[in-house]
C-alpha cells in the first residue's frame, strides 16, 4: 500500500559567526589608467556564486559592466582576508566591503567628473558619466579614469566590514547574537510504500527569506542545490560507524542523490531588505538546506503517523519502523 502525506519544515538561521569568533572581511577594487577594473579578495567561490556577486556590486556602483572586471581572489600573495567561505556569509560580509571599496572609488570619481561636467547630479552607467539633468554632458569611464590618474589621485580602495557581535551574557543568554538571521520554510509531499519502506519524494516548495536577491537565478540554484542536500540527508546518506571505524567506505555506499531522484521542485524567493546588508542581501546558503530534511520526515509521519528520529529514513530503517507500529 501507498500513502501519501504533507509536512513542514521551517527555520531561523544566523547569518556569519556572530558573537562566537572574529567575523570579518576586506576586498580591494582598483582602477588602471585605460579604465579597466580589478577586484581582489581572499574569498573563495566553490560554486555558490561570490565571484559573480563580487562583479555585479562593483559594475552597479562604478556603471561598468560586470563581465569586464577582472577578479584576483583566494591567492594569499596578493589579496586581503576575506574569512572562509561558511555560515552562509560572503555575500553579506563580503559583498559590504566591496560596496565600501566601490563607493570610495566613485566619490574620487564623482568629484573630477563634477569639475569636468560642471554638474552634480552624475549618473554612472554603462561605461558612461553623464548628468541627469543635462545627458548631452557626458564623459566616458575610461576618460575619467585616465584623467584621475594624470591627477594622481588614489585609484586602489580597499573596504573593509566586520559582523563581529558583542559576547551573549553567559548567565541570562540574553545579548546580541548575530547581525542578522535568515528565515525559511519548506513543504514537501511524499508517498510512502508500507510493503517496502520506500519513500518518494513528489515536490518540494520552497520560500526562501534572502533580504535581497542579487542575482536570483544563482539565488534559486542555491536553494534547488540545498534542497538536494537536505533529500540525501533525509533519506539516503549515512555513515556507518563500527567501533569508530568508518565502515562507508565509498560514494556507491553513501548513496547521494542522482538527477532521477530529484523531486519538482518550486522555489519562492522572498524579498525582505536587510539595512545593514550590500543592497539589502543576506546569505542563502544554509538557510536553503535546513528545513528540507524536517519537512520530508514531517511528511513521512503525516502518511504514516511514524515519527522517525534516526536519520536517514532509508528503507531499512522505515520498514522496521513500520513493522514495530504494526502496519
Amino acid at each position: 500500500m501507498k500513502k501519501r502525506g504533507i509536512g513542514l519544515g521551517s527555520i531561523f538561521f544566523s547569518i556569519g559567526y556572530g558573537f562566537s569568533r572574529p567575523d570579518f572581511c576586506a576586498a580591494t577594487v582598483e582602477i588602471s589608467p585605460n579604465g579597466s577594473v580589478i577586484g581582489r579578495s581572499g574569498e573563495v567561490d566553490y560554486g555558490q556564486g561570490s565571484d559573480t556577486i563580487f562583479c555585479q556590486i562593483v559594475a552597479e556602483v562604478l556603471g561598468v559592466r560586470p563581465d569586464t572586471i577582472k577578479l584576483i581572489t583566494a591567492d594569499t600573495l596578493v589579496t586581503p582576508d576575506a574569512g572562509p567561505t561558511s555560515a552562509s556569509r560572503l555575500t553579506y560580509v563580503m559583498g559590504n566591503a566591496v560596496l565600501k571599496a566601490s563607493q570610495t572609488l566613485k566619490k574620487t570619481l564623482q568629484s573630477v567628473a563634477e569639475g569636468i561636467l560642471g554638474e552634480k547630479d552624475l549618473l554612472f552607467v554603462d561605461e558612461e558619466v553623464y548628468s541627469e539633468t543635462h545627458p548631452e554632458k557626458h564623459i566616458s569611464f575610461k576618460v575619467l579614469a585616465k584623467e584621475c590618474h594624470n591627477r594622481e589621485l588614489p585609484m586602489v580602495e580597499t573596504g573593509w566590514h566586520e559582523i563581529t557581535t558583542e559576547d551573549v551574557d553567559p548567565e541570562t543568554g540574553q545579548g546580541n547574537a548575530y547581525a542578522t538571521y535568515a528565515y525559511a520554510t519548506q513543504l514537501a509531499e511524499v508517498e510512502v510504500d508500507t510493503e517496502t519502506g520506500k519513500v518518494e519524494v513528489l515536490r518540494i516548495v520552497a520560500a526562501t527569506d534572502v533580504g535581497k536577491a542579487i542575482n536570483p537565478s544563482n539565488v534559486e540554484a542555491q536553494i534547488e542545490g540545498g534542497i538536494v542536500m537536505g533529500l540525501g540527508y533525509a533519506l539516503t546518506e549515512e555513515i556507518k560507524l563500527d567501533r569508530g571505524y568508518i565502515q562507508t567506505k565509498s560514494l556507491g555506499d553513501y548513496m547521494i542523490p542522482t538527477s532521477m531522484d530529484i523531486p519538482y521542485i518550486e522555489t519562492h524567493i522572498i524579498e525582505i531588505p536587510v539595512s545593514t546588508g550590500p543592497y539589502g542581501a543576506k546569505g542563502v546558503g544554509e538557510p536553503a538546506l535546513i528545513p528540507t530534511a524536517p519537512a520530508i520526515l514531517n511528511a513521512i509521519a503525516n502518511a504514516l503517523d511514524v515519527r522517525v528520529t534516526d536519520l536517514p529514513a532509508n528503507l531499512e530503517n522505515l520498514h522496521r519502523l513500520i513493522r514495530e507500529k504494526g502496519d
